[in-house]
């Protein structure tokens, strides 16, 4: 196998990381809307955040958005650098809702969602660390 194939194959590996991560995500907000009083919850949160809160977490949420793109189109180098910071950042964008939700009850369903993703996140991490340094072609 060549190098510049090896090298596509773990950009697509990374990238189908980050499309589980976002679906696991996505179901457990879904599955989160079905706690008793999540809805009264959500109506009494949205009247007190600001809109640059609301900007900051949309901000959290296009991280694995965005790397499903640039998991595929960056060079080795930026790659690996964008994943090192992107599944750390993300894997507290899972955790720490959980935490200060947990003041409360957190749902048994976010909990597995969320080491779910967390443990895609570590091995995310773990694949771009370990990603070799291409082999210099042979003139």
């Amino acid at each position: 196998m060549s190098s510049s194939s090896l090298l596509q194959d773990r950009k697509i590996v990374l990238s189908t990381l980050w499309v589980f991560v976002l679906i696991n995500m996505i179901y457990a907000d879904i599955l989160g809307m079905l706690k008793p009083g999540y809805l009264e919850n959500l109506d009494k949160l949205s009247q007190e955040l600001s809109a640059e809160t609301v900007l900051l977490f949309s901000l959290l949420m296009e991280v694995p958005i965005i790397m499903i793109l640039l998991s595929r189109v960056l060079n080795r180098r930026a790659n690996r650098i964008a994943n090192l910071v992107a599944a750390p950042l993300s894997i507290l964008w899972v955790v720490v809702p959980s935490l200060i939700t947990s003041l409360g009850s957190t749902p048994l369903s976010y909990v597995f969602f969320a080491t779910v993703e967390s443990l895609a996140m570590l091995y995310i991490t773990w694949y771009a660390f370990k990603w070799p340094v291409e082999e210099p072609r042979a003139a």
